[in-house]
């Protein structure tokens, strides 16, 4: 049987009904993440690409959690408010990633739970994953 373990890099309000990530065998599925700081307030208001900086920081220790890095990730769906400055996102996904980058999808939607939200990412990590 396939083993289900939530990764939780660090504390976690028992009021969230979400995993910040789940590790199925050698997957692991990060759930939708918004700019949030330490007290779950928006990073970078207005500024797109700085909220897709803070997404990827807040990946970071999910990924070292579960053992893994950005090289393994190898698919990412960004769902945004507003086209207005998506373009500097490829920029932010270089500080991270390297070629060949991860799979991606973008979605423009009316609006994210969080206001001042301009871009929620998910993401699928292949954790034995070899890369050339």
């Amino acid at each position: 049987m396939t083993r289900y373990d939530a990764i939780m890099p660090g504390p976690w309000s028992d009021r969230l009904t979400f995993s910040p990530a789940i590790r199925v065998g050698n997957l692991l599925f990060i759930s939708g993440t918004t700019a949030t700081d330490e007290n779950r307030r928006i990073v970078g208001v207005g500024d797109i690409a700085e909220q897709t900086r803070q997404i990827f920081r807040k990946w970071e220790p999910i990924l070292k959690a579960a053992g893994a890095s950005f090289d393994h990730v190898v698919e990412t769906t960004d769902y945004y408010v507003t086209l207005e400055g998506y373009s500097k996102t490829a920029d932010v996904r270089r500080e991270f990633f390297r070629h060949p980058f991860p799979a991606a999808t973008g979605v423009q939607v009316a609006g994210l739970i969080r206001p001042e939200a301009l871009i929620e990412i998910k993401g699928i990590a292949v954790l034995d994953a070899v890369r050339n």
